[in-house]
């Protein structure tokens, strides 16, 4: 076995879930990551954990899918294992990225609203999501398998000590603000309120990379457009150039130049769903390539991320309304050029380089 695989469930034990002697965790992987489900379950036996182990299957959810349909699918009605687990540790991987393109939009919105009060019971837990870099991963990032495997364990393997330092900064920013203006280009120019919200420090408890800071707008507040030029790679399809316009917070105009009726079958998952769950600034500069995989690129140096959809509680502040939702679909603002994120009037951030750090163009 690959010694990384090795670091990668010690990391994921020891770091994102903090696992204690006696504690329920629950393993989901994928038949190609059965090695690191194997390092994960010696890792949680060293501790004293006790493990109970699902196989994921994108073959099977697709089955199961295609067989119900949207007016098929109904809430599960199963939820104790989730309820009386301590950790959720679920590994992304698969042979076949597309293996749910022919499943219709539809189904796969059913699908979230049907799974929402599981998503609820599982994110109040400890948790943490990672990736296996398998090779249809690899395909879709344009990478070999090899190569891949050295960018997932680089992003991974890291100080986060370090990272959870120089995020910091950003998070002091952040936290006590009233107003965020993001500009990039003339194709993006959006406001939003964050007065009474949390910003929050990403540093691989629960994704695993970690590497942004990210925080949630009051529901109301965010006025403009936004265009993600970065493509969004969701339900086995690729959306480019997602355009959203906000009036008093909701999207009242939508549009991509592929696939938009992906964006609008998010955006009519439910009410929640046309308005912004969070906001994310990425900051792990060791994820320095694009690869169609949100867990690595939305965590990239010089891009920001917006989520229609479900706010995490945690980003919420006291007396503050939470966006609530079945989604929560991230996309992604290049803003290593000609571009500016302003806090309360100031530049914070301009092409990409953060106050705080000497690249920093005043």
């Amino acid at each position: 076995m690959d010694p990384r695989i090795r670091q990668h469930a010690a990391t994921i034990v020891n770091h994102s879930v903090d696992l204690q002697p006696g504690e329920n965790v629950v393993i989901s992987t994928p038949s190609v990551a059965e090695d690191l489900a194997v390092a994960l379950h010696e890792v949680v036996g060293d501790i004293g954990g006790v493990p109970v182990y699902l196989a994921d299957s994108d073959r099977a959810d697709r089955a199961y899918l295609r067989a119900a349909g949207a007016d098929g699918i109904e809430t599960p009605e199963h939820p104790a294992l989730y309820e009386n687990v301590d950790v959720l540790i679920r590994v992304r991987g698969g042979q076949n990225v597309t293996e749910t393109s022919d499943v219709t939009p539809e189904t796969m919105a059913a699908n979230e609203r049907a799974k929402k009060p599981i998503s609820d019971i599982a994110l109040s837990k400890r948790w943490c999501l990672t990736q296996f870099p398998c090779a249809s991963f690899a395909q879709l990032a344009g990478m070999s398998t090899e190569a891949y495997e050295d960018f997932v364990w680089d992003a991974i393997d890291k100080d986060w000590d370090a990272q959870r330092e120089h995020q910091q900064r950003m998070v002091d920013i952040l936290d006590p603000a009233s107003e965020i203006r993001i500009k990039s280009g003339d194709t993006t120019d959006i406001t939003m309120s964050i007065d009474g919200m949390h910003t929050q420090n990403d540093y691989a408890e629960y994704n695993l990379p970690g590497g942004e800071v990210f925080t949630a707008p009051v529901p109301d507040s965010v006025e403009g457009e936004v265009l993600f030029d970065m493509p969004l790679y969701h339900q086995g399809r690729e959306v480019e150039n997602a355009h959203l316009v906000f009036e008093d917070g909701v999207v009242v105009e939508h549009s991509a130049e592929t696939n938009e009726n992906v964006l609008t079958s998010v955006l009519e998952t439910d009410e929640g769903a046309r308005r912004l769950g969070e906001l994310g600034i990425g900051m792990n500069r060791d994820i320095d390539r694009f690869t169609y995989n949100m867990l690595f690129d939305e965590k990239m140096g010089d891009t920001v991320h917006m989520a229609v959809g479900n706010a995490y509680g945690d980003t919420v502040g006291p007396n503050r309304e939470r966006n609530e939702s079945a989604a929560h679909v991230d996309m992604i603002v290049d803003m290593s050029e000609e571009s500016v994120i302003e806090v309360d009037g100031d530049v914070v951030q301009r092409n990409g380089r953060f106050v705080f750090e000497d690249e920093f163009e005043s």
